[in-house]
Order: structure tokens, then sequence, then C-alpha cells
């Protein structure tokens, strides 16, 4: 959600100062030692990895995902952030675990990505933009990398890499459509050997997705050196650590690695790190940062991108069986304005395509019980919805027997997400259990491919493209089949082709191409037409920020 702009006194005022901490306090707060924190200003820290140590019992998780978003997002990270503070509001101890925002969309079409109205995180501009630098490191370590590659070619490539199957890719955290294909290597025999390469932009980045999953320094050192560059002339892979270029990409994320901290503005800590895209990654903050965060609260809220078919999915599929963490909730977003999009409505006040789009909600709900789950639905509010389609959304959560809650954290904060908490509180003392995974990760890639689509997005078949099928064949030679998948699709829809709304049956999904991500653990099948590096729209958000008298203005 956007908030209305407001003058500098009425922020302040909206911010509820009194409950601020400074950094050394929100480390008392969460009972880490002063001297893991290393301050970033007054506002933000680093924290040190000897503050995953803690003699308390470790917290309990709630996971935060959503229906098929619109294109303005339905408020996932709004709503964690207000559920935390909500949860603060009625007596709990609670943290916040998220992922770090993309200069890619903040300068694209959704701006900013640290919540809205009074639910945000600060400093707002900071996380925003460059935060504490990670985003920078981890572009840096992936093209210093790629440059490693390039002039291990110009030197007499001493591996044999076969130049026509390098995989290896540079990235730059910008919607940059121009940097999709490129040639490197112009201008003669001083300038490097030519050949075709291209652009992702950060988040796509298998670094980020290894920073992400790491949990410590050995962890990131094995899973940098198993980063797959290349295939030589014989066909075997060709790594990172091949390159001897394991250490430098050590040191260029040695700070990166440690989580952020920060606060809401009702002072509820935030640890904020790694930022991979749920459409085209994993989706979710990293490892560290959760796990640190439940060492130190009672209550840690998380977000997992776009909606459960992605984020949620990923999450359980990748990071918890990677990670072993066992979350005690799940939350659902939903809005009105989602629902009427997915009943084809096109205006204000109609109830009638709020229930026609409810069996999108039906499907997420459904999703979440494949796992273990009986989710809580969270219907973020906005000014707009009316009672009639309240109460749609409300009747349709009692049939399916899912409890329901509205929360008005946007105009409200903490006290307007207060029934969610409680009712969150309630639900994971009552529906504890351990999740199960939807597939055994020693299944054909085929079979695991055909059970997501299958029973996440309701595909009837999987179809693959030539070079999908010649991508996969590599993958099973070189011995990576055995991962769990990161599939990469459109977030508009649960099938590959955002134009199929609400809860689309018969269709089919196409795999384009796959591609093994050793280092970071997973296999990431890409379907339909989705792209690793975005284009900006014609007119973007980059159009509307500025720098006004010393302030930045509108970011969100």
């Amino acid at each position: 959600m956007v908030a209305d702009p407001a003058d500098k006194g009425d922020r302040e005022s909206m911010q509820g100062k009194d409950r601020l901490r400074t950094i050394e306090g929100l480390a008392d707060h969460l009972g880490i030692d002063r001297q893991n924190v290393i301050p970033y200003g007054t506002e933000k820290a680093k924290v040190q990895l000897d503050a995953l140590d803690s003699d308390r019992p470790q917290g309990k998780l709630v996971l935060v995902s959503a229906i098929t978003p619109t294109k303005a997002g339905e408020g996932k990270t709004t709503t964690s952030i207000g559920l935390a503070q909500g949860l603060a509001h009625i007596g709990q101890q609670a943290a916040l675990a998220l992922r770090e925002p993309s200069l890619g969309p903040t300068f694209g079409m959704k701006g900013g990505a640290t919540g809205g109205g009074r639910s945000i995180v600060i400093p707002e501009a900071d996380i925003n933009l460059h935060f504490t630098g990670d985003f920078h490191a981890i572009s840096a370590a992936n093209n210093l990398l790629a440059a490693l590659l390039d002039n291990h070619l110009h030197h007499g490539n001493e591996l044999g890499i076969d130049v026509r199957q390098i995989s290896w890719r540079r990235v730059v955290d910008l919607n940059d459509r121009a940097l999709r294909n490129v040639i490197v290597g112009l201008g003669g025999p001083m300038q490097g050997v030519p050949r075709e390469n291209g652009f992702d932009i950060t988040p796509a980045s298998e670094v980020m997705a290894v920073l992400c999953l790491s949990e410590g320094e050995e962890d990131l050192r094995a899973r940098l050196s198993r980063l797959q560059v290349a295939v030589n002339r014989d066909g075997d892979p060709v790594t990172a650590a091949d390159l001897k270029a394991v250490g430098s990409m050590m040191v260029v994320l040695k700070d990166a690695l440690m989580p952020n901290l920060v606060q809401t503005i009702e002072g509820v800590p935030a640890f904020i790190h790694g930022g991979p895209f749920a459409n085209i990654a994993h989706g979710c903050n990293s490892v560290l940062a959760t796990k640190m965060a439940l060492a130190n609260s009672d209550w840690v809220v998380t977000e997992a991108g776009f909606g459960f078919d992605l984020g949620g999915e990923k999450f359980f599929d990748i990071k918890c069986r990677s990670a072993g963490l066992d979350p005690a909730v799940v939350v659902l977003v939903a809005t009105v304005r989602a629902l009427r999009h997915h009943g084809s409505g096109s205006g204000d006040n109609d109830p009638a395509a709020v229930a026609a789009g409810i069996p999108n909600l039906q499907k997420h709900i459904e999703n979440a019980r494949q796992f273990g789950y009986e989710p809580v639905v969270a219907l973020n509010q906005f000014g707009d919805d009316t009672e009639d389609e309240i109460a749609v959304v409300e009747r349709a959560c009692a049939e399916m027997g899912t409890p329901f809650a509205v929360s008005d954290h946007f105009g409200q904060g903490g006290v307007g997400a207060a029934d969610l908490a409680a009712l969150v509180v309630a639900h994971a003392e009552s529906h504890r259990q351990p999740h199960r995974p939807l597939y055994e990760v020693d299944q054909p890639i085929k079979e695991k491919m055909e059970t997501v689509a299958q029973r996440i997005y309701g595909a009837s078949a999987v179809n693959y493209t030539p070079k999908a099928e010649k991508d996969l064949r590599r993958i099973e030679n070189v011995g990576l089949s055995n991962l769990p998948l990161c599939v990469a699709k459109t977030p508009a829809s649960l099938s590959d082709n955002p134009a199929l709304a609400g809860r689309p049956e018969g269709f089919e999904i196409t795999v384009g191409s796959v591609v093994a991500a050793a280092g970071a653990g997973f296999v990431i099948p890409l379907l339909g037409n989705i792209l690793r590096m975005p284009g900006l729209a014609k007119v973007p958000q980059a159009h509307h920020i500025d720098l006004v008298d010393g302030e930045i203005r509108n970011l969100r």
C-alpha cells in the first residue's frame, strides 16, 4: 500500500518517537551482548554471528505469505510489520526477519519495500537504498567471479573451458533490459576473449541465494566453492573453486554475511538481511537472520515473497528443508482489492466480484494445508473496503474452517493488528505440528516438477521445450538432479500465464529451460516467459524520486 505524503512533523508524530530505541537499546531488549553489535550510524547495525548463541528457549516462527497478488502487491511486508507490532501490543516479545529491498523495484514500478502507513521499518530511505551495502557486496562477489573466469580465458584457458557453455552471468541491482544479453571481450586480443554473456538482477544471483541459505562462514565457503560457472571440453563442470575465486569472494562478503538490525516505528526489532525475489529465486530472507531472531525473541514474524505458490512453497521445500526450520503458524494475506481482481471486478463496492475471486484464496488455503498447516487469513484492510465485501471473505473462511481476522495495521499500527496477533498466538498453541515437505528430493526432477505444478498450481500437465530437455540431461549427468526445485514463474497467476487470474483449471505449463544452482543447492526450472532481469515501465518510480532540501522524497 502507498501512504499519503506526510510532512516531517506528521512523520515524527506518526513514528511514536517515545517507543523508538537506540541501536544499543534494541540489543539490550533482545538480550544481545553489545559487543556483538556493530553500529552503522545511529539507526542501523550489523550483528555478529556470536549472537546466534543464546540460553533462552527458541522462539516461535510465523510465516506470512499471500494470495496471488495484483501488480501493486497486497501488503505482505506491511502486514508482517503490523503483526509484529500487534504481538508487542498484546504483551508478547516479538521480532521481524525480513528481506532487504532491491534498487530494481525501488526505482521501477513498486517503489520501496519497507511497509506503509503506521507499519514501517526505519530508517526507510537507508533500507530502500544502499542500507549497509549487502547488495553491493553480493554484486561485487558475483562479478569478481565473472572477471576471474574471463581472465582465465584470456591467459590461456588452462582448465579447457568450453566458451560456448559458460553459464555464469554478471549482475546489477537495477532493472535494465538492455543488459539481458551482451557480448564481452570486444576490442582486440588485449581486451579478452569475445563471447556472449548477459546480466541478471542481483536478487537473482546465485551468490544471493548462497548467502541467504548459508548458516555460517564455513557453510558460505563450501557453497561458494560449489558454484558451477561453465563446463570444460570434456563436459565436466568448472567451479569457483577451480578458478581459485573462493577466498576473494569470502573477503568481499565478510560483512554482508552478518544480519542487519533495525526497528519498526513502534520499536519492534527487525533483522533485515538478504533479498532474493520469489518469482526468480527462493524469495526468503537469510537463514542467519531468521535463526538469530529465533534465538533472541519469543515470536518471529517472517515473510515469503509473492503468493504462497511461489514464496510459500519455496520457504518450506527449500529454506525449511535446508535449515531445519519449523514454523508454528502460517498467515495468508488477502485483500478485497485482489479478490475483486480475481473475480474480474473493475470497481469499488463489488461483493459479487469478491465472491467470484474467492476460489483464488481457497486454493492458497489448500496449498498451505498440503504442508500440514491450517493457515490464518489476514484481511489487509483498505479504506475503500465495504462491510459487505469483507463479510464475503469472512463467510468463505468460516465455510472452510479457516481462522480469519481483519487487520488495520496500515492505519493504526500495532493497535490495528491486535486482533490478528491474538488469533495467531491462540492458533499456534492449538494447531502445532511439524510441517511436511511436498516431495522428496531424490525423486526425478520431472516428478518433482509435476508434483509442484499439479498440487500447488493446479496444472493438468507439464511440457518441456527441447532446450529444457537438454538442460535436464546435463544436470543429471553432473549428479545434481537430487536437489529441491526453485521454480521461476510469473507471480501474477497460479499458472505460467500472467493473464490467467482467479483459480485457473485445466491449463498446462511449459518449462523453457532448467538451471542448476549447485552452490545454493537447488534446481531452477524457468516457466513461460519469465526473465531474470526485469525492465523499467514507461513511467518508472525513478521519475518521481528526488532529493529536496536534503530529504529523500517519493520512495513509496
